[in-house]
């Protein structure tokens, strides 16, 4: 077991969350000791999560909700460290990355963030290839130099002014407690995508909604080997394709959709 840093770092961890009673707990206890503060910041939440973050330690504030990239960069203001650690609730610190991030901040640089692969468990597996993996993630960030950015409704990424190192550890992903989970996530995110498209003003082509799903599908599970990763590989595969299909369609379905003729 890597010892924990004496001090301990500058580093504030910032969860963005909402009902996530279910995660937190996982989530809290992989960065328990070696940070400086724990931040949860809450929306609309009507489970435990409040109570379980306090009881790990955790300072937790109500943030109303104003999109991924509004709400997230409102909890990055929070913070009070010079570094911030943002996570989501249903991501874990592995040992390993832990004491990546560790190191790092030990050595002196000029860095203004670091990231790191993302590691998704899915049914039965960690998956490794194709499109969910390795997924990297910019998440370690100076907050002086750093803001989130994108599209106002999904898409948000963090920036940072200054180089960015690439760490190795993978961060856990544990998104989909069940493939159940995993579909009931479709029609969300083409909600989310639906808004996007609109907001700048696209219409729907039918050669993106041809192109595009067998395009994710191929690039996936061919060029990527999500054929590697089993039957799960092949679901996500096909899955990814299916989203997109969904999304296109939903598009075409806002701009064409009429009752039928008397």
């Amino acid at each position: 077991m890597t010892a924990l840093p004496s001090p301990v770092p500058a580093v504030s961890v910032v969860i963005v969350a909402r009902n996530e009673a279910a995660n937190l707990p996982r989530c809290l206890a992989s960065v328990r000791g070696w940070t400086a503060e724990v931040i949860v910041a809450l929306n609309g939440t009507t489970d435990a999560s409040a109570a379980i973050a306090r009881e790990a330690g955790a300072v937790v504030h109500e943030l109303p909700w104003q999109g991924y990239r509004d709400t997230k960069n409102a909890a990055l203001a929070l913070a009070k460290q010079p570094w911030v650690l943002a996570l989501d609730a249903d991501e874990e610190v592995s040992p390993e990355l832990r004491a990546e991030i560790l190191a790092f901040l030990a050595a002196p640089g000029a860095h203004a963030g670091a990231r790191f692969p993302r590691k998704t468990w899915f049914i039965d597996r960690w998956i490794t290839h194709g499109d969910w993996y390795p997924d990297h993630c910019l998440r370690l960030l100076r907050k002086e130099r750093s803001r989130w950015v994108g599209d106002a409704f999904v898409h948000e990424r963090a920036e940072c002014e200054g180089p960015v190192a690439t760490l190795r550890a993978d961060l856990l992903h544990h998104s989909f407690p069940s493939l159940s989970a995993h579909v009931a996530k479709v029609n969300p995110f083409a909600d989310l995508f639906l808004r996007q498209q609109q907001a700048r003003g696209r219409r729907f082509g039918l050669g993106a909604a041809v192109f595009r799903p067998a395009w994710r599908f191929f690039r996936g599970y061919v060029l990527r080997r999500g054929f590697l990763d089993g039957f799960p590989g092949w679901y996500i595969a096909w899955a990814t394709a299916f989203g997109a299909l969904v999304r296109y369609g939903r598009l075409y379905e806002a701009e064409r959709r009429r009752e039928p003729d008397a």
